[in-house]
């Protein structure tokens, strides 16, 4: 997520939003809670989600290279009591090219 480029016209942000209280939910939503039980190992019913999506974003330093795009979502979902972060990436993961960036001490992965 560190410095995508979006001036020079390529890569596109897109966002929806889930209302799913007393609503029936559609198959995205019960993906999400899917992968939130099986992960955390608890019940989960979402009220609420929120997906971004960053549609071949460039890389701050793709400013002469546009070629090496990444595609990735966050999706913020909450139960009403408990929130989650879901962050996804296309096929193939994170395509920026992480050694050019100023700073040296990136982490990709997770905790």
């Amino acid at each position: 997520w560190d410095d995508a480029d979006f001036s020079r016209g390529v890569g596109t942000v897109f966002y929806q939003e889930f209302f799913t209280l007393n609503s029936a939910k559609p198959p995205f939503i019960h993906d999400v809670e899917v992968k939130i039980r099986r992960y955390m190992k608890t019940s989960y019913s979402a009220v609420w989600t929120l997906k971004i999506t960053w549609e071949k974003a460039p890389a701050h330093t793709a400013r002469t290279d546009t070629r090496r795009t990444s595609t990735y979502q966050a999706v913020l979902t909450t139960d009403g009591f408990r929130s989650y972060l879901l962050i996804l990436y296309q096929d193939g993961g994170m395509r920026w090219d992480y050694s050019q960036l100023s700073a040296t001490n990136v982490l990709i992965g997770y905790s």
